[in-house]
């Protein structure tokens, strides 16, 4: 009677486990399932649109290169040479804007293609601080770097992988704009099997309603941004099989949590 217990009780448990183990593999499927679908809709927008942005840029290109010529030909005795090199001026700033949106766009719907290989974390880590630091103490904010106690290395696309990072620290000194603070980057590696990067700011915070929309394309929160930076970054992480995530309160700030595989990362 016992032993047709136990062997009932056993089989239940191992039923369990089985549907548990099910789900998690139905699950990371349907997840597989939606990035590949997501990259497709991209690849075709992109394919769609490139030879339309490609003709919208040799006129932008032909346009700056007239307005500067427009310029030269201004002399500067003519009582109307301030305001009308103001105004071309104002022009170029225009069309500069654009070509970068739309070479922001390009990058955003085109298709990525990872070239992954094995990367020191930390290293990568302290040349973002390395490139950032100018322009963070132009801004009044100090940039600090919490490495891990031991060498932590992931296969991965490390110039993509700084972009994204990088995005992620541009949006925490704009989020100081205003008042200087800090901008906080830390690395982990818990249990081994993932790598988490961490990006903190000290600046004004975000509401519930705004983390929300934070990783969609075109939202931004900035006058004249493009809105493609953290859209940009989420893409690329989720390429690499990974996750990023938002907490944020308004006056306190915000940490960005970027997870990375240790294990097959970059290997779709």
């Amino acid at each position: 009677m016992l032993f047709a217990l136990g062997l009932a009780i056993g089989a239940a448990i191992g039923l369990s486990v089985s549907m548990l183990i099910a789900r998690a593999r139905h699950r990371k499927y349907i997840e597989l399932e939606r990035r590949a679908q997501q990259n497709e809709r991209l690849a075709e927008l992109g394919t769609l649109t490139g030879g339309l942005a490609h003709e919208i840029k040799n006129p932008l290109s032909t346009m700056q290169l007239n307005l500067q010529l427009l310029l030269e030909d201004i002399q500067p005795d003519d009582p109307l040479h301030g305001r009308f090199a103001n105004r071309i001026a104002s022009i170029q700033r225009e069309a500069s804007r654009l070509r970068e949106i739309l070479d922001d766009f390009l990058r955003y719907a085109g298709k990525i293609e990872l070239q992954p290989q094995e990367v020191e974390l930390n290293s990568l880590l302290e040349d973002l601080v390395d490139f950032l630091s100018p322009q963070a103490q132009l801004n009044r904010v100090q940039i600090r770097l919490r490495r891990c106690g031991n060498e932590v290395k992931a296969k991965i696309d490390p110039r993509l992988i700084k972009q994204a990072i990088l995005n992620l620290m541009l949006n925490g000194l704009q989020a100081m704009a205003d008042g200087g603070g800090d901008l906080i980057l830390t690395l982990a590696c818990p249990g081994g099997r993932e790598a988490v990067i961490e990006v903190i700011d000290t600046g004004t915070g975000m509401s519930p309603e705004i983390q929300k929309k934070l990783f969609q394309a075109y939202f931004s929160q900035r006058k004249g941004g493009t809105g493609l930076g953290l859209a940009m970054a989420k893409r690329i992480i989720d390429e690499h099989g990974g996750t990023i995530a938002v907490c944020s309160e308004e006056g306190k700030g915000s940490v960005f949590t970027v997870r990375l595989p240790l294990e097959g990362a970059g290997e779709r």
